[in-house]
């Protein structure tokens, strides 16, 4: 490898480490890693992926060509079990919003005074706004009647488990209670996961 090589690699891994959280710094003799830049120290990256998402489930083609049509009656059953999947998803979320109250933040890290909260809609999912979301996803594709819809709301489902699963590492280390309560509620879908 000759010096040009070598010198564009070390500014390339320089860069890197200061992008993906590998930039080591010394305050007060201690070592500490700072968090990726397109991270952010509270999970921001969580929500810009999830409004993505979104984005892609309301506006995302709903065919691609080749895929299967759906036919009667299936086009009926479609439409009738995704608008009662849709509108079980905003009860649903609605119950959690209105349950959570002032503990709601956008981040997967819980407010300075937030408290635990396992009353209510509560009882019977630990992520019962991220359920809602899901079932309307899912319903919403159903409506349509589009199968690349429904791959979507897949991929929220997916998204919302794996973001579920560091709020709980957060949620663990804030309440002590907490692994209490998921031994008890299941995290997305009431009774089963």
């Amino acid at each position: 490898m000759n010096a040009a090589t070598r010198c564009f690699w070390h500014e390339l891994n320089c860069v890197e480490g200061t992008l993906y959280g590998y930039d080591d710094s010394s305050i007060d003799g201690e070592t500490v890693t700072t968090a990726p830049l397109w991270k952010g120290s509270r999970g921001e990256w969580y929500l810009v992926v999830q409004g993505c998402l979104f984005l892609l489930l309301m506006f995302g083609p709903y065919t691609w060509q080749g895929m299967p049509v759906w036919s009667a009656p299936y086009t009926w059953i479609g439409k009738s079990g995704g608008g009662a999947l849709f509108i079980a998803g905003i009860l649903l979320a609605a119950a959690g919003l209105s349950t959570l109250g002032r503990n709601l933040t956008p981040l997967p890290v819980p407010k300075e005074h937030a408290t635990l909260v396992v009353t209510g809609v509560y009882r019977l999912v630990r992520h019962p706004i991220y359920s809602g979301i899901t079932l309307m996803a899912f319903g919403w594709g159903m409506w349509l009647n589009s199968w690349l819809t429904l791959v979507y709301a897949l991929l929220i489902l997916l998204f919302f488990d794996v973001k579920s699963r560091h709020e709980e590492r957060l949620l663990g280390e804030k309440f002590p209670e907490y692994a209490d309560y998921r031994t008890r509620v299941k995290k997305l879908i009431p009774y089963l996961y």
